[in-house]
This record gives structure tokens, C-alpha cells and sequence, in this order.
């Protein structure tokens, strides 16, 4: 059986195009969803197609960045379903096949080439923000969390990580805002 995965960002985008592709191939069975691929293990569709694949069958994506952000991730996802004896397919990636040896070879390739470039566009950002920063541009992200009720909730004597799970962030971010009162 064919096996169909299709997945956009937002709700704002539109899944027709990946749908029109994997029918055209016969894909018999699509699991469809609109959410951040930032990683497998948030996408309750992405796990509940690699449930439904059985041994024989073929997983198919139209490209690989629908499926898996990270190589890491990719290759995790592809041993899953190897293990499970199922082939997987890439439509716009050269026909990408790991049933045959050409195929598995140009997944290892495709899944280097992917992490180089999310490796070169952090580099070339964090570069950006060091120029922002020394030009007195880039200040750090918007503060999330009121110093004053931090303090405010020590002063009543609450504890660090009672104070973390209140206001709903790591203990860490409440010992580094209290740290950022004391020096002042």
C-alpha cells in the first residue's frame, strides 16, 4: 500500500498542491496536517501514519522538508520505517526511493546538504544580530516575564522553582531574572 504524508506550517497555507501530487503517484491512504514541523514528535499525523504503515507498504512526501527539519530527524524517521519493512519515497527530491541502494545513498547526501544549509543560515543570522549588536541596533528578545512579580513573589516568600511553575517558565529564567535585580 502507498502511504501519503502532506504538511504545511500554518493554517494560513494550503495542503492541495502536496494533495494533487501524492494522488497522481496513487497514493491510497494520506495523513494530513497543518502544523510547525520543528519536530516529529509534535505531529500526532506524522506518528499516526507511521503507526498505520505495515510491512511492504511505501511511505511517500513530496519533499523532505514536509517531513523532517534535521537530518537527524529524518534518518530517525527513515530507521522507523525500515524497521518496520517499509520503503520510503521522496517526489521532488530526485525520486528519492530507500528501497533500492541509489536511493539510500541520496537520502544520506539530501539529509547533509539540508543540515549544511539550516547550519549556514543560523551562522549567517547570528552573524547579523553580533553587527546589530555592535552598531547599538539589536537589544535580545522582548522580556517575557515582569522582574517586579518575580520579586515580588520571592519577597512573599515563595521559592525559585514554586515562582517557575506559577508563572509558567524554567526555574533557570527565575534565577536569571532575580540575578538581574540583585546587581542593580
Amino acid at each position: 500500500m502507498l502511504v501519503g504524508y502532506a504538511r504545511v506550517s500554518t493554517t494560513h497555507q494550503s495542503l492541495d498542491v502536496q494533495m494533487e501530487q501524492l494522488a497522481a503517484h496513487g497514493v491510497e491512504k494520506i495523513f494530513q496536517e497543518q502544523i510547525s514541523g520543528k519536530s516529529a514528535s509534535n505531529r500526532p499525523q506524522l506518528k499516526a501514519a507511521l503507526d498505520f504503515c505495515r510491512e511492504g507498504d511505501t511511505f511517500l512526501v513530496t519533499r523532505l522538508d514536509r517531513f523532517a527539519r534535521s537530518a537527524q530527524d529524518l534518518h530517525n524517521i527513515v530507521a522507523t520505517l525500515t524497521a518496520k519493512g517499509v520503503g520510503f519515497r521522496c517526489l521532488q527530491q530526485g525520486g528519492l526511493d530507500t528501497t533500492t541502494s541509489h536511493g539510500k545513498l541520496m537520502l544520506g547526501i539530501l539529509a547533509a546538504v539540508a543540515e549544511f544549509e539550516l547550519d549556514i543560515r543560523q551562522e549567517r543570522q547570528r552573524e547579523g544580530i553580533e553587527k546589530a549588536k555592535a552598531r547599538g541596533v539589536y537589544r535580545g528578545g522582548k522580556q517575557r516575564f515582569d522582574p517586579a512579580i518575580v520579586q515580588n513573589l520571592y519577597n512573599e516568600g515563595m521559592k525559585p522553582r514554586t515562582i517557575a511553575r506559577k508563572i509558567q517558565c524554567s526555574a533557570a529564567t527565575v534565577y536569571r531574572i532575580m540575578g538581574s535585580n540583585s546587581s542593580k
